[in-house]
């Protein structure tokens, strides 16, 4: 491989890996904000997603020009692409985790509501998700990812509960009709993590065995 190719794929490595823990701990703080209806909490995520969007960019600037002025074949192509969907997809999880911040500060300046144990172990999977996706690219691992695509079926499963008992909820107190709101929307977006993180996994997939899993019957 040419220096000049290592180097360049050497620094696209630290920058999505860099990336990945930004957006994974805006994830964590936002979950955080809305466990203790704390709206300065909340409002750092939001702060900080200038500078996420500001990354996927410059993470999307590098893989163009690593295809363009390099060329790269094989493994070193696969890994190219599937940096710049990866890129993409946290990009839109740090989005959720400010919309998920957004609720928790809306949440914060009304009366409050006791959140089901059943949204914190969904947002918590989600987010685990997220991570073990992280770690398959970095470890090459499509076990693991593997793993990760079979885990949100859980996720879905929590998803489909947390909706019944936040209708029973408006239903025993239509006063607060208002808050179940606001926490139906979470219930939505960590759905949507998860579904990203699997997004990711398969993509790790790809790049290492070269198989493109997604959109398959039975998924991974």
């Amino acid at each position: 491989m040419p220096l000049h190719l290592r180097r360049d794929l050497d620094r696209l490595k630290r920058k999505i890996l860099s990336f990945g823990a930004a957006v994974e701990e805006s994830a964590q703080l936002a979950v955080a904000a809305l466990r203790n209806f704390d709206a300065q909490l909340a409002n750092r995520v939001v702060a900080r997603d200038e500078q996420i969007n500001q990354d996927e960019v410059d993470i999307e600037d590098d893989c163009l020009k690593i295809l363009a002025l390099h060329q790269p074949v094989a493994v070193d192509l696969r890994y190219v692409i599937t940096v710049l969907k990866i890129n993409n997809d946290l990009e839109r999880i740090a989005d959720f985790s400010v919309n998920v911040a957004k609720r928790a500060r809306t949440l914060a300046g009304q009366a409050p509501v006791a959140l089901p144990p059943q949204l914190m172990d969904m947002a918590e999977k989600s987010i685990a998700m997220v991570g073990a996706a992280l770690d398959s690219l970095v470890e090459h691992d499509a076990a693991r990812a593997r793993a990760v695509c079979a885990a949100d079926d859980a996720v879905d499963d929590l998803q489909r509960l947390l909706y019944d008992v936040i209708v029973a909820e408006i239903g025993k107190a239509p006063d607060k009709a208002s808050q179940w709101m606001q926490v139906f929307s979470t219930v939505r977006y960590f759905e949507r993590m998860g579904d990203l993180a699997t997004n990711i996994a398969e993509d790790v997939i790809y790049f290492v065995e070269g198989d493109v899993i997604r959109h398959q019957e039975g998924g991974a």
